[in-house]
């Protein structure tokens, strides 16, 4: 049964608790989010462009697979592209991100039982399909909200 409004501002209410609101809506500022908890962790900031970036090499992997059954698949160097992250536009990324996240479910969506069996030759983890492909991203996904959650706790 859906979450009638009462039970939604109940709910998001009890998350603050007694904390000022005001507080609460300061405490994220961009210096917040561009914050390295330690030094060699990724900031929030970081990670939502991580994720912007994965976002659209992921599309390009299924794309290329379905395109083009046994391509190879080129990993790439996370820690090469995050070096440049301080100076990535944040509110750019998750702009990008949401974009980019719309138009590959849109294809994933469009995706036939046959295009979903293609494969590509990952030069790091070898045989990869469009279905495993699209289930690395999704937990991807999951793996890095959680960190935020906790960083933003």
């Amino acid at each position: 049964m859906p979450e009638t409004a009462q039970e939604y501002v109940q709910r998001i209410l009890g998350t603050m608790g007694d904390a000022d609101p005001l507080k609460v809506l300061a405490k994220f500022s961009p210096e917040q989010l561009r914050k390295r908890p330690v030094p060699e962790k990724w900031s929030a900031a970081e990670i939502v462009i991580h994720l912007s970036e994965v976002e659209m090499m992921v599309g390009v992997r299924v794309r290329l697979v379905v395109g083009t059954n046994w391509i190879s698949i080129q990993g790439f160097d996370q820690d090469a592209w995050a070096s440049r992250y301080a100076n990535t536009d944040l509110p750019l990324a998750l702009d990008a991100f949401y974009a980019l996240r719309a138009a590959n479910l849109a294809m994933y969506r469009a995706l036939t039982p046959e295009d979903w069996e293609h494969y590509g030759m990952h030069s790091e983890r070898g045989k990869e399909g469009a279905r495993r492909i699209v289930e690395l991203c999704a937990g991807h996904d999951i793996n890095h909200l959680r960190q935020l959650e906790g960083m933003l706790a």
